[in-house]
């Protein structure tokens, strides 16, 4: 990528410029997944690629829009830090894209905290605020804020932009956020954030686009991957999610516990002696469909298993989806469609079916030859509750963010 700070003439906006793009880096745990757009208006995609396995085996792949790869890379040692891995794609993406400048970075950051609820360019006082948040998502926040500092090392002239997973649910109702705690603990910030909110967002925009009655309606989108949540959506705002403080809470996810009840952290502490560093690493990185079956947090190598303790974990991931798919009806006061995205939520059909047989009472009845193409509507025409699947692109929606900020 071309780090020559990028010029403009009084008639042509770089924004508008077909010449230039807008890179965007999504780093999770374990990899970092970026992609590069045309920088105009809604500019299409040129590539995207992931680098995986961060820290164990790293491996680099990057695809055209057309889904050709045009490179890949492994590495044999898991000496490759985020940083590193960031500087691997910057050096792929200058020859990729030749002479054409990037404009603009966008990233995901999953905690905003109460100070940011939209999209802001970072600067030092900026960074240094995301990183005051990290404790609230110590699986998270430190990888997001890694490439942002490998960036601004390296092209400093160019604007970051960062977008915040839990913006989406400010919309949601004060009681939607509250925990029935002390009122001072609730004003320093003590509340229920949500997150996965670029993902939701963009299956918002998307229904928008192709389905508007279904955008205006009372919907559950459930965004089940590694890392799964819900989120109850009416006309397009979040009412509630069940993710809270941290991404720790809520649904059962690939290695998260998700909803606990506070007294086992009392018995874990006070009984086994685990300090918070060993809770932390219990609760994001060996609980959920890992410690649940022992085996793998994959859900593709559970359904495999014919082990019994994988067929628990799989049933007790369904279990806890369905009944809190009941509780976000309840929040809505019913509900009128379902959306799954996201890994498990676009690939799994056998997972779907589970999970609306658990919601029959609700009025879903999917339709088995739709929900194996798993594209589009996957319900019965009789189903009470219409059932769809949308795939998630939270690149796109950064993307979109990050043109707007720089348009403004």
């Amino acid at each position: 990528m071309s780090t020559a700070a990028p010029t403009s003439s009084p008639d042509t906006s770089p924004l508008m410029s077909t010449q230039g793009c807008i890179a965007v880096l999504n780093a999770g745990s374990s990899s970092i997944k970026f992609a590069l757009y045309e920088a105009g208006t809604d500019g299409p995609l040129l590539f995207r690629g992931q680098v995986e396995q961060i820290g164990l085996l790293p491996h680099l792949k990057v695809a055209n829009a057309a889904g050709e790869i045009v490179a890949e890379r492994n590495w044999t040692t898991g000496s490759l830090d985020h940083r590193g891995a960031t500087a691997e794609i910057l050096k792929l993406g200058r020859e990729l894209l030749g002479a054409r400048p990037v404009l603009a970075f966008g990233h995901r950051v999953v905690h905003g905290g109460t100070e940011f609820a939209a999209p802001v360019k970072v600067d030092a006082q900026v960074m240094a605020a995301l990183s005051r948040l990290v404790p609230l998502a110590p699986l998270h926040q430190p990888h997001n804020l890694a490439p942002i500092a490998a960036i601004a090392e390296a092209a400093p002239h160019l604007p970051q932009i960062a977008c915040f997973d839990a913006a989406f649910h400010r919309t949601q109702p004060v009681l939607a956020q509250e925990f029935a705690l002390p009122r001072d603990l609730t004003a320093a910030g003590v509340r229920r954030y949500g997150f996965h909110g670029l993902s939701y967002d963009f299956i918002v925009t998307r229904l928008r686009e192709t389905a508007p009655m279904l955008a205006r309606a009372r919907l559950i989108i459930a965004h089940l991957g590694n890392g799964a949540s819900l989120c109850a959506v009416r006309d397009g705002r979040s009412l509630a999610s069940t993710m809270g403080f941290t991404a720790v809470d809520g649904l059962m996810m690939g290695t998260r516990s998700g909803a606990l009840d506070p007294g086992v952290l009392l018995y874990l502490m006070q009984e086994r002696g685990l300090d918070a560093a060993a809770i932390e690493d219990l609760l994001y990185r060996k609980s959920g469909l890992l410690g649940v079956s022992g085996i793998s947090s994959d859900m593709r190598t559970l359904r495999k298993s014919t082990a019994p303790e994988a067929a628990e974990a799989v049933a007790l991931f369904v279990y806890r989806i369905v009944r809190e798919i009941g509780s976000l009806a309840a929040a809505m006061g019913g509900v009128d469609g379902i959306v799954f995205t996201a890994g498990i939520g676009e690939n799994d059909a056998a997972t779907r079916a589970d999970i609306a047989a658990g919601c029959g009472w609700l009025g879903v009845l999917l339709d088995e030859d739709r929900n194996r193409d798993g594209n589009g509507r996957i319900s019965a025409d009789n189903s009470r509750v219409s059932a769809w699947v949308v795939p998630t692109d939270e690149e796109q929606m950064i993307a979109r963010y990050t043109r707007a900020a720089l348009a403004s």
